[in-house]
This record gives C-alpha cells, structure tokens and sequence, in this order.
C-alpha cells in the first residue's frame, strides 16, 4: 500500500485540530481502561487509603449519572472542543423553535462508529444554547461507562448522563419544562453499519424512547446528522458474515459494539484511527407534539412510532439535496 503523507507545510492550526481530535479518540476508545488501571495501582500502592475513599465516594455518589449528572461549563467551554469541531467541521442546524418551555426527547441519527456529532453539538461549545436559548442537552451514553473509576466524573462534566430509563425520566420529569434528553436511538447495534455511503438505521424494533416520550409528554424531535458515517472506514461487515456474527455476539454479552474501524494517521493519510475531514451538519428537526399519558396502550405507541419514523424520513429528504446525499437515495430502517 502506498502511503501519502501530508505535507511539511501543513498550518499549524490544522495540527492543533488534529492534536484535538487525537485526544478525542484517545478519551473515547482508552481513557475509561486508562482510569480503570490507574484505579488499581493506587489501591496496590503505599496511597491505598485514597482509593478506599474514593470508592467510599462513589458509593455515595452512584445515582448522579441517573440524577442529571454533574456538569462543568469549564470543561464543556475548553479551547481544545473548539479546534475539535473545526477540524471536520461540525455545525448544529436549526429548522424550528423549541418552546424551552416543554421538555423535549431528541432522537440522534446515524450513531456511526464514535457519534462524533453528538459530542460536538449536544456536549461542548456555545452551539445548542444559541440556537434553543432555555434548553439544556443532556446526552445519554451506556451505563457502563458511569461504573470507571474517574472517568466517570469526566464524562458527567462535560454533559453525559446514563441512559437507563430512570435517567431518562428524571430528565423529562422537569415540571418548568427546559430539559432535552438526546439519545442516539440506534445504539450501539448501529455503530455495526456505519460504513461510507451507508443509511441503514436500527430503529423499527425500538420504541422505548417513544414510550418514554408518552409517559413524560415530552415532545419528540428528529435528529439526522449528515457525514457522521463518513469519518472511517469500516471492515466489510454484511449480515450474516463470519465477522459480523460475531461482533453481534460480543455485543450481546458486553453490551457495546466493536467495529472494525479505520481512518487516517497524524502525518499520514493513508491509514490510522484519526477521522477523515468530513463535514458533519447535524440538523435538529421540528418537534412532534406529545400529550402525556402515562400508560400508553401498544397501539398508540405504535402510531407514535410511525410518525416519528415519517417525520424523520422527511427530514431526511427535505435536506439530503444540501449535503452531498444522491436524489435517489433514501432511508432504510430495520
């Protein structure tokens, strides 16, 4: 394979960019391990006392990632977040008001492999707050993140809360209205088709968050976020191949994917675990209004499930033309 190396000339604030998502993939893929063994070096060490008082802390603090978390606008405003979203670019799009109000359900779209978008629109940056003044995202990860030791603390800060139904609900539960839980509906099944050109969306079996949005009548409000299955590619990886058997095994037992990606390096672009410069707009659709009920019979989950499913489809096509999606493209769900 020949390797295409970028130039000696490269700007200095494109390498600071990449320094910026380099650390990005580092937190995402490797700091939770990191500060599970850093952990466990200081309950081995001559300073096991502080790791007996921090399980003592988190013991006390284990509800907080179902409780609204525990954000910092320090670490959610870092310099490094804004060479971040500039290397791909990232941009939030609005479409509609949102009444700050009412409590709204957003449902993300594609997860690709490392929901990118999500953490760049929903986590950091003054983005969200400009466009839906009144409104505080909290994006939902997999709980298992939540039991690392630190970097659950880092995770919360910048905005990340568990996603079980019990956190859901307390977000949604505001009575002044305010609150946007975003949820990458997908999960991380999804991650498994985030291939280049791909838009296959897990979603037809999934209709808890419809659920939750009837219980709480928080309105629900279609997210597609165009180039987030650009960034890498993936291994090839169709049903029913020997590969994707078993990463849908792996997934079943550990309760995350683990696709087989790969992208560019630092000084090369031909291969590495960077992200491609792919443009990611993520477009914040109209809401769906929703009167609570807070036990809602099947079918009238699913008539809410099919108007969302209709709602995002046309959101899809009202706005594919504008970001480099073919006319004869459209939505597949399963």
């Amino acid at each position: 394979m020949k390797v295409r190396f970028a130039p000696i000339n490269v700007p200095l604030k494109r390498r600071i960019q990449t320094v910026a998502v380099l650390q990005w993939i580092f937190s995402f893929l490797l700091l939770g391990q990191f500060c599970c063994g850093l952990f466990l070096l200081l309950i081995l060490s001559n300073f096991w006392f502080l790791g007996v008082l921090y399980l003592l802390w988190l013991y006390l603090d284990w509800e907080t990632p179902c409780a609204g978390g525990r954000r910092s606008q320090w670490v959610k405003n870092w310099t490094v977040w804004n060479y971040f979203r500039e290397y791909f670019p990232i941009q939030l799009i609005k479409t509609s008001d949102l009444d700050p109000k009412h409590n709204y359900l957003l449902g993300f779209h594609p997860h690709g492999v490392l929901v990118a978008g999500a953490f760049g629109n929903f986590c950091t940056g003054p983005s969200f707050k400009n466009l839906f003044p009144g409104l505080t995202p909290y994006l939902h990860i997999m709980p298992i993140w939540f039991g690392c030791p630190f970097f659950r603390e880092y995770v919360m800060s910048a905005g990340m809360v568990s996603a079980s139904k019990e956190s859901v609900s307390y977000v949604l539960n505001n009575a002044e209205g305010g609150h946007a839980s975003v949820i990458v509906i997908g999960g991380a099944e999804e991650s498994l088709n985030a291939h280049p050109g791909s838009l296959t969306l897990n979603i037809l079996k999934r209709k808890g968050f419809i659920k939750m949005a009837l219980k709480h009548g928080a309105h629900l409000v279609p997210v597609f976020s165009f180039g987030e299955n650009e960034l890498f590619k993936q291994v090839a990886n169709p049903r029913g191949s020997r590969l994707r058997t078993i990463q849908e095994k792996l997934q079943k037992i550990m309760g995350f994917a683990l696709p087989l990606f790969h992208a560019r390096g630092i000084f090369q672009y031909s291969f590495g675990l960077i992200p491609f410069r792919q443009p990611i707009h993520t477009v914040v659709g109209s809401p769906i209004l929703v009167k609570r009920n807070p036990n809602p019979t099947n079918e009238e989950v699913e008539q809410l499930h099919a108007l969302y499913l209709q709602e995002l489809s046309k959101l899809f096509e009202e706005h594919k033309g504008k970001y480099g999606i073919p006319e004869d493209k459209t939505l597949i769900f399963e």
